[in-house]
This record gives structure tokens, C-alpha cells and sequence, in this order.
């Protein structure tokens, strides 16, 4: 999962290896820390907006959980049962609702899951935090998806 490189002064560092659309390979894990290393290896802006979407989570859900699987940090209510994940893709991040059809409003993006919805937030584009935040909300208080 971590990609040896030799830096120019001949000596090797451990850097995640990024994947299809600059999405960090991460190893499978729970807590603060995995996420933390999927946040710090986000490519470009993704890394700072990652915090963003990180940040308004921990201060929306007091005592959320976190995991990293699939190259991708879920966040929920209780171990094991999730509400929310996100993932790098080539111009955006994609922000899964795993119950977003029940959210109000409804996020914009469509799934070929019939309960998921998702939020595209791209580089340089107006982010409501506001609106973010209440469909972490919304989403924290509905049955999480075990995964």
C-alpha cells in the first residue's frame, strides 16, 4: 500500500500510492488515524477540502466513528454502521449519503443504488457548509449501512 521512493537526496519515504483519479490507497483501518492519512494524502485542493468535509463531520456527529475501506474514510454513528463516505475522484470529490434519498432536500446526484445519493463538490466551486452539515444531521440520526 505505501509506494517506496527515492527523494532527490537519496533517501527513501513511504508515500501513498494515488489511485484512478488521485485517490489515495490507504490501508483498511479504524479511527482518527487512517482518515488522517487518506486527509494528508489527498492530492491538490482535495486535501484541504477533505479537512473541511472531516472538520464539519467531528463537529456535526460529537463522537463520530471513523474508518478507512476501500480507499475511502466512512464516517457513522455506531462501529460498523455508516452514513457517509467519500472518495477522490479525477475533478471532484464524491460524498456518499448511503441513505440520501431520505435526506431533505435530496443531495443532487443520483445512484443506481435507489436509497444513495451523492454531492460533488468541485475545485472552485461555492461549498455550503450549512447545508453540508444539516444533511450530516440528517443522515447521522437514520440506520447506518453495515459494510
Amino acid at each position: 500500500m505505501l509506494q517506496k521512493e527515492n527523494a532527490m537526496a537519496g533517501k527513501a519515504t513511504d508515500k501513498p500510492v494515488l489511485l484512478s483519479g488521485g485517490n489515495p490507497q490507504i490501508p483498511k483501518g479504524y479511527g482518527d488515524a487512517p482518515v488522517e492519512a487518506y486527509l494528508a494524502a489527498m492530492p491538490g485542493w482535495k486535501s484541504g477540502v477533505g479537512r473541511r468535509i472531516d472538520a464539519i463531520i467531528a463537529r456535526t456527529v460529537p463522537g463520530v466513528c471513523k474508518a478507512v475501506k476501500w480507499n475511502s474514510p466512512l464516517y457513522g454513528v455506531e462501529d460498523g454502521l455508516w452514513f457517509l463516505s467519500f472518495h477522490c475522484m479525477t475533478r471532484y470529490i464524491k460524498v456518499a449519503f448511503f441513505r440520501g434519498a431520505a435526506l431533505d432536500p435530496v443531495p443532487p446526484v443520483a445512484s443506481k443504488q435507489q436509497n444513495v445519493r451523492y454531492f460533488h463538490i468541485h475545485e472552485g466551486e461555492a461549498f455550503d457548509e450549512a447545508r453540508f452539515a444539516d444533511w450530516v444531521a440528517q443522515a447521522s440520526r437514520l440506520p447506518g449501512e453495515k459494510m
